[in-house]
């Protein structure tokens, strides 16, 4: 583990070590294996972000239940573009079902909100929303979220996931931006 890095123009420095994220991913699965006894949910995972928080967590989720995904961006560079672009829609039928979201990141909370839109145009009965990392410092919505790993201020973290321009998901550790 390297306590700092450069990712193509900008230096990171570590946030998160491998360990601190498995142990808020058990928490979350707990909480989730908890919740959803006696249920068979859809898990619908954001993609690109979520695709390591995702594999983890459901590796720990003892529930009968199925794995679809979506891909939905609103982000440019180190900034929300404001814009939520679906780029891979939905192709499950969610009617009558429980779904729970599985998102890497929260902190504006417009990305969610469009998921929330589509998921009761398809009237799922029952939504949930598992993040491994929250801003709230940066949420600018209404809506709940279910299941949070982490809160974290509203600085700029990659790794585990999240990227900067494309560069850095690989990473098994969680890093934020150094001003």
């Amino acid at each position: 583990m390297d306590n700092k890095i450069k990712v193509r123009d900008k230096e990171f420095g570590i946030y998160l070590t491998a360990q601190e994220i498995d142990l808020a991913v058990s928490r979350v699965a707990d909480s989730i294996n908890h919740d959803m006894k006696g249920k068979v949910p859809l898990f619908l995972v954001v993609l690109n972000g979520a695709f390591m928080f995702a594999s983890d967590l459901l590796k720990k989720i003892k529930v009968d239940n199925n794995i679809s995904f979506v891909k939905l961006s609103s982000y440019t560079g180190t900034r929300s573009s404001q814009v939520v672009s679906e780029l891979i829609g939905l192709n499950e039928v969610v009617k009558g079902r429980t779904v729970v979201i599985l998102e890497d990141i929260i902190d504006t909370g417009l990305t969610m909100k469009r998921m929330l839109e589509i998921l009761r145009q398809q009237e799922a009965a029952d939504v949930k929303i598992a993040t491994l990392v929250y801003k709230p410092g940066a949420f600018t919505e209404d809506y709940k979220i279910d299941y949070i790993g982490l809160e974290i201020p509203n600085d700029f973290i990659l790794g585990y996931g999240l990227d900067y321009d494309g560069f850095g998901r690989n990473l098994p550790d969680i890093y934020k931006i150094v001003e």
